[in-house]
């Protein structure tokens, strides 16, 4: 069958090999079509909130701190503060009279509660509607309370979640810089952009530690303030999820001359070269060879193991959709090393650029959208008889309706799939979720006749 599209969204889907590359992209959602995107303030949220030492305060109704309540599978190796969705929870009467006051008591109420490194503060839609000064608030209460108090600029009709990491950016930077960098290694490293999904950063910074690499600062996964205070003094910026977090090592770049590359950890082929990458930089023949011994020890452990999952998946066809286009880079990769093929791919905030990569690098006929809804992932897993959709939370239920395979991707997961580690992890998921006996009941219900 042949996908139902929306007219309007004609431009914003691509079929590769068909006609040369062309893609509408980087826009707002088209009203009505249900987008998978997120607000703003969720955009924000999802990247700050794994700083563990940090009080998060949503100030804005009950409903948006419960949306985001514990967003992300992030854990931490000590504090828990950040697991604690704190709201103003405002009603009409602060509606008509505003919320300032509110605000100022639940701040100094929390933080003599529990004495946090520092305070970020929400602002939603009704915040930016009914005027509150949020910044004024916070300025006052970090005079009094001597802690930095921090505005998040995230009123969610300013955009979508890419404007929201961008708030959250500013919001960090304005930490950054006001640590002490004293003893920091030369050949150090902040890791910006994991969020310590399952425990994923600690893998991470293992192994950039056996490299001989010091990581300064978590931005954010298991993240602390302190750290991120000081993030100034590293060496280098190491950028995954690079939607998110990039900003950031733009800013950090401008100011402080501090260089940046992007990587990704997913994959084998990616989480090596991540590696390399870093020792290129420092360009220490020893860092490098460590690099080297690591990845063939990592190689010899989980390749063998990797080969078993591959002869059964092999051909069998997977769809991507995730929040960013640079993951599903690494997706594509994984998914050929498992000897599957890629039909369709796409993400909620892609560029052109991102794009026309992930045309280049996938099969003719694989289908490329930009911020897609249930109507037209739907018709595109039943049109390309998909075995295995790869996404987040609100792809999941589109899955299972279909009755198509299902594995989590995105922020809320709890299995770690970074890192060599997480390649094995992924395999084994996609393999238990594809060629699970229960798909023998509702494949005919989706025209497969194999």
């Amino acid at each position: 069958m042949q996908a139902l599209l929306l007219d309007e969204r004609q431009e914003q889907i691509h079929r590769t090999g068909e006609k040369p590359f062309t893609i509408d992209c980087d826009k707002d959602s088209l009203a009505g079509a249900v987008s998978q995107r997120a607000c703003v303030f969720c955009g924000s949220r999802v990247v700050l909130y794994p700083i563990a030492d940090a009080l998060h305060l949503v100030h804005g109704p009950i409903g948006c701190a419960v949306y985001t309540w514990d967003i992300r599978g992030a854990l931490s190796s000590g504090p828990e503060l950040h697991r604690l969705s704190f709201s103003t929870d405002l009603q009409e009467m602060d509606v008509i009279f505003g919320g300032e006051e509110k605000l100022y008591k639940a701040l100094i109420e929390l933080i003599d509660r529990h004495s946090p490194e520092a305070a970020f503060v929400y602002s939603t839609c009704i915040v930016g509607i009914i005027g509150d000064d949020l910044a004024a608030v916070c300025k006052q209460v970090e005079d009094e309370k001597n802690i930095p108090v921090i505005p998040v600029q995230s009123e969610g009709f300013k955009g979508n979640k890419r404007a929201g990491y961008r708030a959250a950016c500013d919001a960090m930077f304005t930490l950054v810089g006001t640590g002490d960098t004293a003893g920091t290694s030369p050949y150090s490293i902040n890791i910006l952009g994991d969020f310590n999904l399952a425990g994923e950063i600690w893998m991470i910074r293992e192994y950039f530690e056996r490299m001989g690499v010091e990581v300064v600062a978590n931005i954010t996964g298991d993240g602390r303030v302190g750290d991120i205070k000081r993030a100034h003094g590293a060496a280098l910026n190491v950028v995954q999820c690079s939607g998110a977090t990039m900003d950031l090592a733009r800013m950090m770049e401008d100011e402080y001359g501090l260089p940046s590359i992007r990587v990704s950890y997913f994959g084998i082929e990616d989480m090596a070269e991540a590696l390399y990458a870093v020792a290129r930089h420092f360009d220490d023949p020893a860092i490098m060879e460590r690099a080297r011994d690591l990845v063939r020890e990592e190689l010899s452990r989980v390749y063998p193991e990797l080969q078993k999952y591959k002869a059964a998946l092999s051909g069998k066809k997977a769809a991507i959709y995730v929040g960013g286009s640079f993951k599903a880079f690494s997706l594509v990769k994984a998914f050929r090393l498992l000897d599957m093929q890629v039909v369709m791919v796409g993400s909620q905030t892609g560029t052109t650029e991102e794009y026309r990569e992930l045309a280049e690098i996938t099969d003719p006929g694989t289908i490329i959208v930009d911020d897609s809804n249930p109507l037209e992932l739907s018709s595109f897993l039943e049109e390309k008889k998909v075995d295995i959709f790869v996404g987040g939370v609100k792809e999941r239920p589109i899955a299972y309706k279909l009755g198509v395979g299902f594995c989590d991707h995105n922020h809320e997961r709890k299995e770690a799939l970074a890192g060599f580690t997480g390649m094995l992890n992924f395999a084994r998921e996609v393999y238990s979720s594809v060629m699970s006996p229960v798909w023998r009941y509702t494949r005919p219900a989706r025209g497969d006749e194999s």
